[in-house]
Order: structure tokens, then C-alpha cells, then sequence
């Protein structure tokens, strides 16, 4: 089957439409002025309660806090009375006498109350039931009708086989269609599904909090790109996956087998190794300057266009982390045009999204540029003597780069030395003096700012003193 790439929306549970479990009336053994009412909403490690004992919710019988949680939303019929204890009473169903209680203290009325049971043996189901407790005279409600609970500690033994029909392991694969992959528990009656993650990191199945704490689970297999239920107990399971944004070369998939509780099994890992799907990216312009807009093609890899139309392109530029989303053609092409304003030059990447969800690897252009200002001085010539101490000389300024729009230069002659900024004329150039001080070695720094207030790379222009 083919899994969806986004998760499905999720309806959030409210107290009111939760699974309410308040099967018993309020005990009479209640104060004037009111009594405890039996707990609502009860929950065992985030999951509704099932009251019926033939078909019991499986948990982890063992957690690093002791045993599973249990839940329930205890309550009065006085409602000046908020501050309340919640009792948890639990027993294997196979030898009820073995009877245990835990007490949730300072539980708030209205709102659900944890107690942790103990770590609950394996293989056993237990039943738990809840009651509230008024602390202030010991009055009790009835307890709430039993929920029940199968223990289950031990994971499955054996990592899942992983075989894929179009991207056989370890072998060079042209890509561009979504890798399938078939997956079998081998016959293990305790594996009930799969969880799977490219390059490490298994997600999903976590609970939210709802209104008065309610929880609302969600099960790992409600996120079809990392996990999917097996068609029978011990039986296999097929899924289309697209690899993650990019990836090109050898690609980490890692598989392993969950049983009813969430245990997980060993993992399998897969090795995809697909070949580059980059785009060709073409400059339309010839010569572009700085800071002036420079036309480009994309052209979608031959093979990846084959398998499924390319519908965008996402160009990120790699200084500034910005992405750009253009709209391809019906064949695929697309042109953009982008301002190459980077004072040290610029450089994008670009990749493709196809139809079926498959972002290419990345193709890459760059440009440097050299925006530092040109640097003249009859005086004081570069690499070599020239001038004298206490007589001054002077330095040209101009834009390297014809048409930039330079509104002056700051600069300054090294570690020490005040920086001091001049305005350019109107054709972006600027003249200034320097009176040595002591002779030898200087080196001018300096930089251009734009009228847009961009500023330049900084020159260095190095010369010495007679």
C-alpha cells in the first residue's frame, strides 16, 4: 500500500467526549454538605480503560518510574471542596485475593489525577479500579467499575526481514520513484506492526493533554511514514517511502518490529544507495554584476522527470539560509531571477519536487566576486617606497564592479588607528590624504557602504614609507 506523506488530522478529545468510565454512584458514606463522586474519565498509560476483561488494553507492564500509569478525574458534589486523594486499587485477575492500593494525594477536583501502580508482572492481566477520597473526614465514593490491563515486558527477539522489489540493498539505483519496501515479522504471533526511520531516530506515538488533563494518545501507527501495522499478528506489511529531502549516495533505513505493548524488536538496517537526481541549473545572463538581476534555468534530472513530473524547485541561498519555491512548467523547466548581492559573491542550491513527493539531491552554483574597492596613489604606490614622514599624499577610491551605487569608503591604516569614512562623488569614487607619521610598512584597510547601506568586502592595500 501506498502511505500519504502527511498526517492525518487529529480531532482533539475533550473531557466531555473522552472516554467516561463513572459506572458507579457516589458511595453514601459522604459529609453534610456533600460527598466524593467515583472518578471520570479513567486512563492506563494514556490509553482509555477497557472495561471489558476479554478484550484488555496491552501496555508495558514496566516503566522507569515502576509500573503503568493510571488515571482518573475525581470530583464532589460540594464545589468548595477541591482538594482531594484518589485511590487506585489493583489485582492479577487470576488471583484476585493479591490485592494492592495506591493513593494519588492532593489530587484537584475536576482534573485528572496519576497514581503509578507497581511493575505488573509479565504475561498477566490485572484489573484497577479508582475511588475519591475526601481527606478532610475520610468520606469515600463507591469504586468505579474495573478496567483491565495485560502486562507485557518482553520484546520481540528478532528484527523484521526488509527486502525492496526496486531498490535492491546495497546496489547503485537510479531514483526519482518512491523506494517500496516489504517487511515480514516472520511468523512472530507478538509482532503486530513496524516502525521504521531513514538515518536513525524512531518517531511517533506519544499522548497530548487535553481539557482537565484528559490525555489524547496517539498511536505510532497513525503516522504512515514511520510505521504501519502488520496485515495479520506475526504477519508482513508493504510501504512506499520517499527518502529524505536531498539524499543521493548511500541512505540508512532502519526497520524494527513492535508487539502489541510497544516493545520494540532488534533493528534491521537497509542501505538504499541512489544515484544524483540534481537539477541542471543554466545562467541565462551574460556577466552578471553585482547587485544587478541575473536570469537562470532549471532543468529537472532526465530520469527523475521520467518517473513523475517535477512540479517546483526550491532555491536556498546558502549565506543568508533564504528559500525561494518557483513553479515549473509542464516540462519540468522553470526560470527565475535572482539579485546577486553578496559582497563576497553568492551561491544557491536548488532541487526539484516531483508529483510523487521526491525532492532531488542538490545542484549547486556559485560566484564569487570581489566587491573590495580599486586603490590608486601616485604618492604612496603599492608594494614599494614612496612619500615621506610629515608629507602628506593622497589615495584614489573607485568601485571595482562598473555600476555599483557607492555612497562612501571607511578606512583606516590597522590595529590601533581610528577608522575615518569619506562620502563618494556622484560617480561613486572618493579622494582623501595621509600624512605619514614614521616610515615603513602600512596597510590601508578599506570598505565600501552602498546608498542601499550594503556594506562591501574590505581591501587591503599595502605600502612603505621612505
Amino acid at each position: 500500500m501506498t502511505h500519504a506523506s502527511a498526517r492525518r488530522g487529529r480531532a482533539a478529545l475533550t473531557a466531555a467526549s473522552a472516554v467516561a468510565l463513572t459506572l458507579l454512584t457516589p458511595g453514601a458514606a459522604g459529609a453534610a454538605g456533600g460527598a466524593p463522586v467515583a472518578p471520570t474519565d479513567l486512563y492506563n498509560a494514556g490509553q482509555a480503560c477497557s472495561a471489558d476483561p476479554a478484550a484488555p488494553v496491552v501496555l508495558k507492564g514496566a516503566t522507569g518510574l515502576g509500573g503503568p500509569g493510571v488515571m482518573g478525574i475525581p470530583s464532589h458534589t460540594d464545589p468548595s471542596v477541591t482538594n482531594l486523594n484518589e485511590e487506585f486499587r489493583y489485582w492479577p485477575v487470576s488471583a484476585p485475593e493479591q490485592t494492592g492500593t495506591v493513593t494519588r494525594r492532593g489530587a484537584y477536583a475536576g482534573e485528572e489525577a496519576t497514581g503509578t501502580l507497581p511493575v505488573l508482572a509479565d504475561g498477566l492481566t490485572y484489573a484497577w479500579q479508582a475511588r475519591t477520597v475526601d481527606p478532610g473526614n475520610g468520606a469515600a465514593s463507591d469504586w468505579t467499575a474495573a478496567c483491565y490491563v495485560t502486562a507485557d515486558n518482553t520484546a520481540p527477539a528478532a528484527a523484521p526481514s526488509a527486502s525492496s522489489p526496486n531498490y535492491p540493498e546495497d546496489q547503485w539505483t537510479p531514483g526519482g520513484t518512491p523506494v517500496q519496501f516489504d517487511f515480514s515479522a516472520n511468523g512472530d504471533t507478538d509482532v503486530v506492526g513496524f516502525q521504521y526511520t531513514w538515518q536513525g531516530g524512531f518517531v511517533g506515538g506519544a499522548s497530548e493533554t487535553g481539557p482537565h488533563g484528559v490525555p489524547i494518545f496517539h498511536s505510532v501507527y497513525e503516522d504512515p511514514e514511520h510505521a504501519v501495522r502488520a496485515d495479520t499478528p506475526g504477519g508482513s506489511a508493504t510501504v512506499h517511502l520517499v527518502p529524505p529531502a536531498g539524499s543521493s549516495g548511500p541512505i540508512q533505513f532502519q526497520v524494527r518490529s513492535l508487539d502489541a505493548a510497544g516493545n520494540a524488536s532488534p533493528i534491521r538496517s537497509y542501505w538504499v544507495v541512489v544515484n544524483s537526481t540534481s537539477p541542471t541549473v543554466s545562467q541565462l545572463s551574460h556577466s552578471p554584476l553585482f547587485g544587478k538581476p541575473t536570469d537562470f534555468r532549471l532543468t529537472p534530472d532526465q530520469g527523475v522527470q521520467a518517473a513523475s513530473p517535477v512540479v517546483s524547485y526550491t532555491v536556498t541561498d546558502t549565506t543568508t539560509h533564504s528559500s525561494t519555491v518557483v513553479p515549473a512548467g509542464a516540462d519540468g523547466t522553470a526560470e527565475t531571477t535572482l539579485v546577486l548581492n553578496n559582497p563576497a559573491g553568492n551561491s544557491f542550491e536548488v532541487t526539484s519536487k516531483s508529483a510523487n513527493g521526491w525532492v532531488s539531491s542538490k545542484a549547486q552554483w556559485s560566484r564569487r566576486i570581489d566587491t573590495t574597492p580599486t586603490v590608486t596613489s601616485t604618492d604612496f604606490p603599492e608594494f614599494d617606497l614612496g612619500g615621506a614622514v610629515g608629507t602628506p599624499g593622497t589615495f584614489h577610491l573607485a568601485p571595482k564592479i562598473p555600476g555599483t551605487q557607492i555612497a562612501g569608503y571607511t578606512y583606516d591604516f590597522g590595529w590601533g588607528t581610528e577608522a575615518v569614512t569619506v562620502k563618494a562623488g556622484p560617480h561613486g569614487e572618493a579622494d582623501f590624504t595621509f600624512t605619514p607619521t614614521a616610515s615603513g610598512w602600512y596597510d590601508l584597510q578599506v570598505y565600501a557602504t552602498t546608498k542601499d547601506g550594503l556594506r562591501l568586502s574590505t581591501g587591503v592595500y599595502t605600502f612603505i614609507v621612505n
